[in-house]
């Protein structure tokens, strides 16, 4: 079985800072795209930044500039950093991986997402 585990999320201050983790763990073989998506109340979830195998990285236009996507390969692990937080960033914040792991003697390829770590900015 595969597990991504977030953190990291919690109440700050507008113009205050975060910095969100999530960790895969599991019969992993390879990770290929990882990224960040969130969604508000009352709205449909939404990519907030990706990240490819090589670093390459994507950004919502609502966070470039403010937010910085990272990876560790050997940790499996990607990472949000959160700056200039906004009330407008307030919402459950999920991580997703596109990898290739282990069933049985089989290599399955799919994403997995987390269960999601909430992110309240306050005015």
């Amino acid at each position: 079985q595969v597990q991504l585990v977030e953190s990291g999320g919690g109440l700050v201050q507008a113009g205050g800072s975060l910095r969100l983790t999530c960790a895969a763990s599991g019969s992993i073989v390879s990770i290929y795209d990882m990224g960040w998506y969130r969604q508000a109340p009352g709205k449909l979830r939404e990519s907030v930044a990706t990240i490819t195998s090589d670093g390459s990285t994507n950004y919502a236009d609502s966070v470039k500039g403010r937010f910085t996507i990272s990876r560790d390969n050997a940790k499996k692990s990607v990472y949000l950093l959160m700056n200039s937080l906004e009330p407008e960033d307030t919402a459950v914040y999920y991580c997703r991986a596109d990898l290739m792991m282990m069933y049985g003697a089989s290599l399955v390829r799919k994403d997995y997402w987390g269960q999601g770590t909430q992110v309240t900015v306050s005015s």
